[in-house]
């Protein structure tokens, strides 16, 4: 269930409810915890606004999409992987505080590694923890707050 974000007189959320909102999406998407990390992106996703938004929608699918690989849900994984890479892709490698570089790269060889599965019908095959990806904060500025 996600947690009820704080917000300001007019309703929105403030910067600092934002960033703590997005690093704890970081700190769930980075320990595997992928529904936790889709549901602290999502509070935000509701607020932003225009390329944050479309950013936090592929951050979004593509915990989700980890979700499914980690549930063996691959049909469901593999959808989303595309619909993630195809949002991310809009965007630098380096953007909105972080560098999401090594996970895209991950989330191409997973995507293919499911299709291949779907192919061969070996769906009872999983990922090894070690193989799930991380995303690094970088220097990247943090939108300003107009923009979400």
């Amino acid at each position: 269930m996600r947690d009820a974000a704080p917000r300001h007189e007019g309703g929105r959320l403030n910067k600092p409810d934002f960033v703590s909102h997005f690093r704890a999406g970081l700190d769930h998407f980075n320990a595997a915890e992928f529904w936790d990390a889709h549901e602290s992106w999502e509070t935000i996703w509701l607020e932003a606004e225009s390329d944050v938004h479309r950013f936090l929608q592929g951050l979004i699918q593509l915990a989700a999409a980890y979700h499914h690989v980690k549930r063996g849900t691959y049909p469901g994984g593999l959808r989303l992987f595309d619909a993630a890479i195809e949002k991310l892709n809009d965007f630098p490698k380096h953007w909105c505080g972080i560098d999401r570089t090594s996970a895209e790269e991950a989330a191409r060889r997973h995507r293919e590694w499911v299709a291949t599965l779907l192919v061969q019908g070996a769906t009872d095959r999983r990922l090894d923890a070690a193989e799930f990806p991380q995303i690094s904060l970088d220097d990247s500025p943090i939108p300003p707050f107009e923009h979400w």
